[in-house]
């Protein structure tokens, strides 16, 4: 007899309209208790919007939020936790500079009359880590810890407020292999311990490793609810973009790489970091770089950009020897940098399409100290066509954008700033599949152009679809430069732990 299921949430024709754009439209489907469920679509989908309706960030919104069948209308985010409803944000913000148990207690702390009662925080603090079978305590400092043990004590203060719910949005974004698989374990724990969990990611290994259930949102409409192992990952893309769209980088046009050099790196060091890197740049090539956390993959690109400054080596532009001390030389050389951290390092926050596309050479539209506003726009009118942006508005802020769009914004700064050599790292990061699509037919597009490309990319199956030669790096180090001829990701990772220890230091 097939086990009877209660619905943790329903969802009842949820609707929600920010100015200009209708987020959510109609939304009605239910999370059954002590399941994981997936919450998926591409970015401007409406994860987000559904999540803040749930979690009391969105408080004007029409249609129904029921609890184990009880309607509910949260007034903030803290009369949902207070019900047992917790989100663990991409990004953690703990207090650094108070204890992991000070952390998990924050504005709840158990008292003594009229003063915090320590021995009593600290032992419960204590014995929810222990559950969780967390390697520190309750009395060690936030800050001495890395960024999962930083997910963790998030976790620990849901259900230090006796979580019944808890949905965790891209949790894994800036986690190593070994944290995503402690993550896993203490997910299931939850699961078992009768806790449902709303699970939002773009990545799909790990949506059909951990999820029962999914359900798929797409331009604010409810498309499907389904259990997992009755779809392929197909079948499961299609559904989130309508169409078919690889998940994986594919070149879809023959490589125009060129014999000609555009920049070449001889024996490059950071003292401390990396040392003795060599390699060069061909036109109109994609180069990639790959590697484990702590490689120094991203160290070597911004030291070629000149946002780190190098203690050794030889950088030529073209056969030239070139000094670049800061990321301004960078630009006058012709280099662009697109970061891992689009949200701190891409953009301005507070500027619009318009300001951060022209942003990386403002020259172009300025004449005796005079901003010209109308060539601006037009500059940005003209990129928002190349790279697809949406909503396609130079007025727009680009910070209220989806994630794929920001990085299209991003990118098309620098190619307005006429770079040559075109830096990404991670330049699908928190990207859905469909813009991660847009941003692969971009690149090629820019190939054809005569620009070069270096991508950083932890994702191997990026590396491999886009790049027509590989560098592998470990701990600071070049240990094998690959022509990409039908290589796999084992060939890739031996290299990057370290097994063939004969031929590390070997190029082809």
């Amino acid at each position: 007899m097939e086990k009877q299921t209660e619905s943790m949430i329903r969802f009842q024709n949820i609707s929600k309209v920010f100015p200009g754009v209708k987020a959510l439209d109609g939304v009605s489907f239910d999370i059954q208790k002590g399941e994981i469920h997936a919450l998926l679509g591409e970015n401007g989908a409406g994860k987000s919007t559904l999540l803040n309706t749930l979690h009391g960030v969105n408080v004007e919104y029409e249609g129904t939020v029921e609890i184990l069948g009880n309607p509910v209308s949260y007034k903030n985010a803290n009369d949902a936790i207070r019900d047992g409803i917790v989100k663990i944000h991409q990004e953690i913000s703990l207090i650094p500079e108070l204890t992991v148990g000070q952390n998990i207690t924050l504005g709840h702390e158990p008292r003594k009359g009229m003063f915090i009662d320590y021995k009593k925080l600290h032992h419960d603090a204590n014995e929810i880590l222990s559950k969780m079978k967390c390697n520190f305590k309750s009395e060690d400092l936030a800050g001495s810890l890395s960024t999962g043990e930083m997910q963790m004590v998030a976790i620990a203060k849901g259900l230090y407020h006796n979580a019944k719910l808890i949905s965790f949005d891209e949790p894994s974004a800036s986690l190593t292999n070994q944290e995503v698989q402690t993550l896993f374990t203490i997910i299931n724990d939850l699961r078992k311990n009768g806790i449902t969990i709303l699970y939002v990611s773009h990545r799909l290994d790990e949506v059909f490793e951990i999820c029962d259930s999914a359900t798929v949102l797409r331009d604010g409409k409810h498309i499907d609810t389904f259990s997992l192992k009755d779809v392929t990952r197909e079948q499961l893309i299609k559904k989130m973009v309508g169409r078919d769209v690889s998940a994986y980088a594919v070149r879809t046009k023959p490589s125009p790489k060129t014999d000609e050099k555009v920049l070449e790196v001889e024996n490059l060091s950071v003292n401390g970091v990396f040392e003795n890197i060599n390699f060069h740049l061909h036109k109109g090539e994609i180069l990639g770089f790959a590697g484990l956390v702590g490689s120094k993959r991203t160290d070597v690109v911004r030291t070629i950009f000149g946002a780190e400054e190098k203690s050794g080596g030889t950088i030529k532009i073209k056969g030239t020897p070139v000094e670049i001390k800061n990321p301004r030389q960078g630009v006058q050389m012709g280099i662009g940098l697109i970061p891992e951290n689009r949200k701190t390092q891409g953009f301005i926050k507070f500027f619009n399409n318009a300001n951060n596309i022209g942003l990386a050479k403002m020259e172009k539209f300025t004449m005796y100290g005079f901003v010209n506003h109308k060539k601006k726009t037009e500059n940005c009118n003209y990129y928002i066509e190349e790279i697809n942006l949406k909503p396609s508005d130079p007025h727009y802020m680009t910070t209220h954008l989806s994630g794929g769009n920001q990085q299209k914004v991003v990118i098309a700064k620098w190619l307005s700033s006429d770079a040559e050599i075109l830096i990404l790292d991670e330049p699908t990061k928190g990207v859905d599949v469909g813009a991660k699509a847009e941003i692969y037919r971009v690149l090629e597009e820019l190939l054809e152009k005569g620009k070069s490309i270096i991508i950083v990319s932890s994702e191997l199956p990026e590396v491999l679809g886009l790049s027509d030669r590989i560098i592998v790096m470990r701990e600071g180090k070049k240990v094998k430069e690959f022509e990409n001829h039908n290589l796999t990701e084992e060939d890739i990772l031996q290299y990057a732990m370290g097994v063939n220890e004969d031929d590390k230091n070997e190029g082809i």
